[in-house]
């Protein structure tokens, strides 16, 4: 007779070491099942399948398994069209797994990320993620679960809004498990032992790390987990990396390699062990193993709250009028004058520099730097802007955009621009790649500018994105872009509050051609307000002027100005160069009391325009 099962809470509590079940994926992939269906729903359409690879790990020893539920939920369903079944495929799969333990194990419900940045580095609010996640905590609770396991987690704040979610509605164990890179941190490099501190407080039952690198890195997290919390530890590596044979990806760490991991971890004070990617139920069986032959020991645990890298340590921002000299006039409430520098297409510098030094001695006080211009190749902004800081000596403003570049790769990119003395950064989202002239090229959007100015705000205050110290703080002043002229402007309003509660200094207009969007818009959001420097753009030709009123996203050019532009391009080049000009000096003076800055910009980098708009309305330092 098979001895009644104890609760999950009872093998929590109990001392002893438990052996969770292995890999799902990697089976169902083998036994004839490919990557370009979803896995999730197999839980209705192929139960057989599914229930025939819980019952491997219970024959191997498994006392816990997990639901195939990682990716049940109404995002990641959503692309395959099954959003609405989330509670339902749920539920079903809770039914495979208890039918296929039959009483020897227990069943929990596996809940992975939601596949979306959720703020403050997505477009995503934490209520909204948590509603997701409500949804299929409904579903796993209805199909009568033991417990719950948060896995492969990178972001904090995520794993946080999840356990808040099973909280919600159910007081049943809950696994908080990450997944680590090579350098034992998150992919928001967030380190094991502030995870483990923070879930210790939020209350969370088991504390750990599945997935990631293998069995080696995996233990050194668990080693520092244990140095900060008294919960049990769990630990659920990969069989190591893969690697690319015959076109299929492998893992190759033995049966036995994990039982000798295993062993080790047991004696770092692991209490939960089972397998992730890659291993199979001989894996497991080998771990039960060993497992049988050692005994557990029960770590002893000094909880140290001080020093944890979960932002409590956040040290105070340099102020303002000290990051630059943008920052300081700012701060003082002077005028401030930039113009728009575009990189070469090439790798010669010559020309941009030669440009930088003529807007130098026009006494503009910034060159905003451009990125990946109407997503154009050019010289990457950084390098330009560090060169055009190094050689000219006036200050850049990096125009820095998210659209090709993942959130660690962004983060990279700023610790080195303020290692290299970049004080200044304008922060967009980035115009799709469609727009320009490589129909082929694909955009990244791992985070939009909202994220990007949180993710800044953090490096000011001395901290990446997973709470982790940087040393001391960068000095960035932080621009931000609004659209005055939005079609949806409540949307447009609520971003702009959010990129002011991200940590926005000041804020760039969208292109000005008349007063009255910037006079609603800002009275809009009068209580959010920074400092605002109106976009001038100078036309050069009606066929520019008709270019940017049709097929630039967010510029709006009244139907008046187009005609002004008409008549006069009938007047030749010279002529409507001069009313482009104009235009854009009228603009200004009706916004003048409005704005603390004007920034220039024109087609091709045409500098000679743009100084002339300064020169008329008086904004440069020789003009007064």
């Amino acid at each position: 007779m098979t001895p009644e099962l104890l609760p999950l809470a009872s093998l929590i509590e109990d001392g002893r070491v438990h052996v969770l079940d292995g890999a799902m994926g990697t089976l169902v992939y083998d036994r004839g099942i490919f990557v370009n269906v979803c896995y999730d729903e197999l839980n209705v359409t192929e139960p057989t399948l599914i229930e025939g690879v819980h019952r491997d790990y219970v024959a191997a020893g498994a006392e816990i398994i997990e639901t195939n539920t990682f990716g049940a939920n109404p995002m990641k369903l959503s692309s395959f069209g099954l959003a609405e079944d989330t509670e339902a495929i749920n539920a079903a799969a809770v039914g495979l797994a208890r039918n296929a333990a039959n009483g020897r194990a227990l069943v929990v419900g596996a809940i992975g990320p939601l596949g979306i940045r959720i703020e403050p580095f997505g477009p995503t609010s934490r209520a909204e993620a948590q509603a997701y996640y409500a949804r299929q905590v409904a579903g796993l609770v209805e199909g009568g679960v033991d417990g719950f396991v948060l896995e492969t987690f990178s972001d904090l704040n995520e794993l946080h809004t999840a356990f808040e979610a099973v909280r919600a509605q159910s007081e049943l164990p809950v696994f908080c498990l990450i997944t680590i890179g090579q350098d034992g941190r998150t992919a928001y490099g967030t380190a094991p032992d502030a995870v483990a501190a923070q879930a210790t407080d939020w209350g969370a039952d088991v504390i750990g790390v599945n997935c990631s690198v293998g069995p080696a890195v995996l233990l050194d997290a668990v080693e520092q987990m244990a140095r900060v919390t008294d919960r049990p530890l769990c630990a659920q590596p990969n069989a190591g990396l893969p690697r690319e044979v015959g076109g299929r990806k492998i893992y190759l760490a033995s049966p036995d390699y994990m039982a000798q991991y295993a062993a080790r971890m047991i004696d770092a004070g692991v209490r939960f062990l089972g397998g992730c990617c890659g291993t199979t139920p001989e894996h497991v069986k080998r771990i039960v193993e060993s497992v049988s032959a050692v005994q557990p020991r029960i770590h002893a645990v000094e909880i140290r709250p001080q020093g944890r890298e979960d932002g409590s340590g956040l040290a105070d921002e340099v102020p303002l009028d000290e990051r630059s000299q943008w920052g300081r006039k700012l701060a003082a409430g002077e005028f401030l004058t930039s113009v728009e520098l575009i990189p070469p297409k090439g790798w010669s510098p010559e020309g941009m520099l030669h440009t930088a030094q003529t807007i130098r001695d026009a006494g503009v006080d910034c060159v905003n730097v451009t990125d990946g211009p109407r997503a154009q190749a050019h010289m990457g902004v950084l390098p330009a802007a560090l060169l055009v800081h190094r050689e000219v000596g006036i200050e850049p403003i990096v125009h820095y955009t998210c659209r090709d570049r993942n959130m660690l790769s962004m983060l990279s990119d700023l610790l080195g621009a303020a290692a290299g003395g970049i004080r200044n950064v304008l922060i967009v989202t980035g115009d799709p790649p469609a727009l320009g002239p490589y129909p082929d090229a694909t955009a990244v959007f791992d985070i939009d500018s909202i994220g990007l100015t949180n993710l800044v705000q953090g490096l000011n205050r001395g901290v990446d994105p997973g709470g982790s110290r940087i040393g001391d703080p960068t000095r960035y002043v932080i621009g931000v872009v609004a659209n005055q002229a939005a079609v949806d402007l409540e949307r447009e309003a609520t971003r702009y509050m959010w990129k002011i509660e991200a940590g926005a200094d000041y804020v760039l207009t969208q292109p000005i051609f008349e007063a009255g969007h910037l006079e609603c818009f800002l009275e809009r959001t009068a209580e959010w307000q920074r400092p605002t420097i109106a976009h001038l753009r100078p036309f050069t030709s009606l066929r520019d002027a008709e270019f940017l009123a049709n097929e630039v996203p967010g510029v709006h050019v009244p139907p008046s100005v187009l005609r002004r532009m008409e008549l006069a391009q009938e007047g030749g080049r010279e002529s409507a160069e001069n009313m482009g000009i104009e235009i854009a000096v009228e603009a200004f003076e009706a916004v003048r009391g409005l704005v603390q800055g004007v920034h220039v910009a024109t087609p091709r980098g045409r500098t000679e325009a743009a100084l002339e708009v300064l020169q008329r309305i008086g904004a440069s330092r020789e003009g007064g």
